[in-house]
């Protein structure tokens, strides 16, 4: 408890008391059943338990989670004290990564039988026990057979889905509630996204627990209970297999970008933020959410081929010879060739070969033109040059949004595509343009229509001005500023925009915007 500030120790003791004054009635009602208690109990601490199992242990991914319908099937047949007794020992064992372990125990237990005993309260005020099911005899005329219990169809879904969302609302207001003061973060941001990820996984969830709560009511009782949940036990291992090889896809990409800003400094954040925009440039073109994140994976990765560039051209002070230039163009095939063997890259691996083409026919490697170069590595060209404009770094001051997307506008149809530069333009104006931060140098936020409007957990800081030096070798919209060291020979003349980036100093940091 040391670990944790006072506030949150008075946060957890509060959640405990009141978990312990919900559950406690169950205790002294001589109408509690049992039974049924101590079976559902027992079945959420196994569903919980099998993730630890040590013959399982290693198989298991340690992104399933929580399985709450077995907690859910009890919101709906039991009451909201017994439910909240049920919510207990699986909240109690559950797996837990970080320290201190124990308090985070008794949380996760205290926080899901709170959040049961609210969902059964809302069960009860809809009238659900009476929409789950009457008994019926087995036949109108003949003698009284064996209670039938019979749901009330389609009213039962309501009460049930209310209960799912109560349930789902009352454990992202505790997380966010403990996010704020054991981490001290901002009220306005504990919660964010809390309930937009947790609340369609609880609803099915919710719809389990209908399942498995009507199937327990049946003539055919507690094992055709218990085959609603293998099922979806099954679904919600497919689904966390999934996202472990998502995370480790992400811890990969991770990796190599670490790796670059390590080997070239003067870029850190670089690479995040040409990612950004890239997806920014894709969604106001429609692209499908798949080939959206192809191209966020293409700008991040699109200089991973730095780490095929000797350091000491990356970070040279002084002017590039023409055999250190060709060096340098050489990093899109490098990178290329680090992520071949790469499968979830896929499309991706074509824009980081060939971002540095123009559509004149002018760029490298290949001298591509125009419809030859692939879409991808049109878009992740537009955001790379537009994120070299607008980044302030150690050596220079940022340009504002403005001028940056009209330089984009002044080379379109000779450097860019003019779609794709549309595509940036009409996105910015409409969302503004937040880059992701990554370190102290990269802190900005350069605002499009809405000045208010910061990024999450950032300062909101309206146009950022682009004032004090630029380095040497970079290039004003109108062509070389004044005191820049002259292009070195065979650099393009024209359009002197972002790809004035020929220039030797920029060129040496960047390899190329």
């Amino acid at each position: 408890m040391r670990v944790l500030p006072p506030a949150a120790r008075a946060y957890i003791l509060c959640a405990v008391l009141a978990a312990l004054a919900c559950a406690a009635p169950a205790l002294t009602d001589s109408g509690t059943p049992w039974a049924a208690v101590a079976l559902l109990a027992v079945l959420y601490l196994g569903c919980e338990l099998v993730k630890v199992c040590p013959l399982l242990g290693g198989k298991v991914p340690e992104g399933i989670g929580s399985f709450f319908p077995v907690v859910l099937a009890a919101v709906l047949l039991l009451p909201p004290e017994a439910a909240a007794l049920v919510a207990l020992p699986g909240g109690l064992a559950g797996t837990v990564v970080q320290r201190p372990a124990w308090v985070r125990r008794v949380w996760h237990g205290a926080q899901q039988a709170l959040a049961a005993w609210a969902a059964g309260q809302t069960f009860r005020l809809l009238r659900g026990p009476a929409a789950l099911g009457s008994p019926a005899e087995s036949g109108p005329a003949g003698p009284a057979g064996p209670p039938v219990w019979v749901a009330d169809f389609p009213y039962a879904l309501l009460p049930a889905a209310a209960a799912a969302v109560v349930f789902c609302l009352v454990l992202t207001a505790l997380d966010g509630g403990i996010l704020a003061a054991a981490e001290r973060r901002p009220a306005a941001t504990a919660w964010r996204g809390l309930l937009t990820r947790s609340l369609a996984p609880h609803c099915v969830h919710g719809l389990a627990g209908l399942m498995m709560a009507v199937m327990w009511r049946s003539p055919y009782g507690l094992p055709a209970a218990l085959l609603v949940l293998l099922p979806m036990y099954i679904s919600c291992w497919v689904f966390a297999q999934y996202h472990r090889e998502r995370a480790a896809h992400q811890a990969t990409i991770r990796a190599l970008v670490q790796a670059v800003d390590i080997k070239d400094r003067y870029t850190r954040g670089h690479s995040e933020r040409v990612g950004q925009a890239s997806a920014m440039i894709a969604r106001e073109l429609g692209m499908s959410e798949d080939r959206l994140e192809v191209v966020r994976i293409a700008g991040i990765l699109h200089d991973v081929g730095k780490l095929g560039v000797p350091t000491r051209l990356l970070r040279k002070d002084g002017p590039l010879t023409p055999q250190e230039r060709r060096i340098i163009e050489l990093h899109p095939e490098y990178g290329h060739e680090m992520v071949r063997g790469i499968g979830f890259v896929g499309e991706a691996r074509s824009a980081i070969l060939h971002h540095h083409e123009r559509v004149d026919g002018a760029g490298y490697p290949y001298g591509l033109a125009g419809e030859q170069i692939p879409v991808l590595a049109r878009v992740v060209a537009v955001a790379d040059a537009f994120d070299a404009m607008t980044s302030t770094r150690s050596y220079s001051r940022a340009r504002p949004v403005p001028v940056a997307l009209a330089e984009l506008e002044r080379c379109a149809g000779a450097q860019f595509d003019p779609a794709m530069v549309e595509a940036l333009t009409g996105a910015i104006g409409r969302h503004g343009w937040h880059p992701v931060v990554t370190s102290d140098a990269d802190l900005q936020v350069i605002s499009g229509p809405d000045p208010a409007g910061g990024g999450p957990g950032l300062p909101a800081l309206a146009g950022l001005p682009a004032q004090g030096p630029r380095p040497a070798g970079h290039a004003d919209a109108a062509g070389a500023g004044p005191g820049e060291r002259p292009r070195p020979a065979g650099s393009a003349e024209a359009p002197a925009g972002p790809e004035a980036a020929d220039a030797p100093s920029r060129r040496r940091r960047e390899g190329g915007a």
